[in-house]
């Protein structure tokens, strides 16, 4: 196969796209696809401040990696989650990435606003991933806005997104197909968040940080087994090998036509929200969920988390 644009040996191949690249051609479609999905979707301006969340993971190092390479000057924030054997290592990891490629790294740790996460898994009984997701929300959402970042940018890719919108779709769930998109407009004290991997899969970041020679972080939490989206992923990558676009067409139909027809169901869903009396963050109720998490876990009572 030759590569697409130079007519040079392709090395990466995308049926997807019914074509393959060289390294340096690929590159340039990357970075491309990363551009039209910031315009596209209206994520920011060249002139907002930008925050990434970083994990350690392929994703999230590929996103500050391209957004610099655009010209943008995107900070990284990194949740420290208290895990033993774990946390240490990767926020070092993810530390000296930062230093090495001259990138403004801040770190929020769970365990100073007495959430580590281990101490949460004891104190509450449901799926720890949604407890330790609801967690890492708040805290991005809550550096962003006290830090005076106009977006929240996260490493989602088009297989996360796929592999959502068909959990969402699978319990025909309104509020969340609602919300869900590459772009989520802040209101309040809500953040801006995009997504500006949402056109690019897995495979393609992979690809992205081999060339780029970008070491990135292997290990998998000690508490995610068994998570669903990892059978999900599984399925549609079945699906997008017999059919290829599949994926692209699921999703990009989805925003074009499933997601408005969503639009007044999400609103009635979330109801009205309020500021949490603790906290002082969008909440449902008087207390939100990660404060009564928190109760729980130094065990001073409180309603069950929500």
């Amino acid at each position: 196969m030759k590569c697409r644009r130079c007519g040079d040996v392709a090395q990466v191949a995308l049926p997807s796209h019914h074509t393959g690249f060289c390294p340096d051609c690929f590159l340039d479609f990357f970075r491309g696809q990363v551009e039209r999905a910031i315009r596209r979707h209206r994520m920011f301006g060249p002139d907002e401040r930008i925050v990434v969340a970083v994990s350690g993971g392929k994703d999230s190092l590929a996103l500050l990696t391209v957004l610099g390479e655009l010209g943008y000057a995107p900070e990284a924030v990194h949740i420290d989650l208290g895990i033993p054997d774990s946390s240490v290592p990767v926020r070092a990891f993810v530390e000296d990435f930062c230093r090495a490629r001259g990138h403004v790294l801040h770190v929020v740790e769970t365990a100073a606003d007495g959430l580590a996460i281990p101490d949460v898994k004891r104190a509450v009984r449901r799926p720890i991933c949604s407890m330790c997701g609801k967690i890492k929300r708040h805290w991005f959402n809550r550096f962003a806005f006290e830090h005076g970042f106009a977006a929240m940018a996260t490493g989602h890719n088009l297989d996360d997104e796929v592999s959502r919108l068909f959990a969402n779709t699978l319990r025909w769930d309104a509020a969340y197909l609602s919300g869900q998109g590459p772009t989520l407009p802040g209101e309040g004290k809500f953040v801006r968040k995009v997504k500006p991997l949402c056109r690019l899969t897995e495979f393609e970041t992979a690809a992205y940080c081999f060339f780029q020679g970008i070491a990135h972080w292997h290990e998998a939490c000690p508490y995610s087994g068994g998570a669903s989206f990892t059978s999900h992923k599984r399925l549609l990558a079945d699906l997008e090998h017999t059919s290829p676009g599949s994926k692209t067409a699921f999703y990009e139909n989805f925003l074009h036509t499933g997601r408005p027809a969503f639009a007044a169901a999400g609103k009635a869903g979330y109801g009205e929200l309020r500021d949490c009396a603790e906290c002082g963050y969008p909440s449902s109720g008087e207390i939100c969920g990660v404060c009564r998490v928190r109760h729980m876990v130094a065990g001073t009572g409180g309603p069950p988390a929500s």
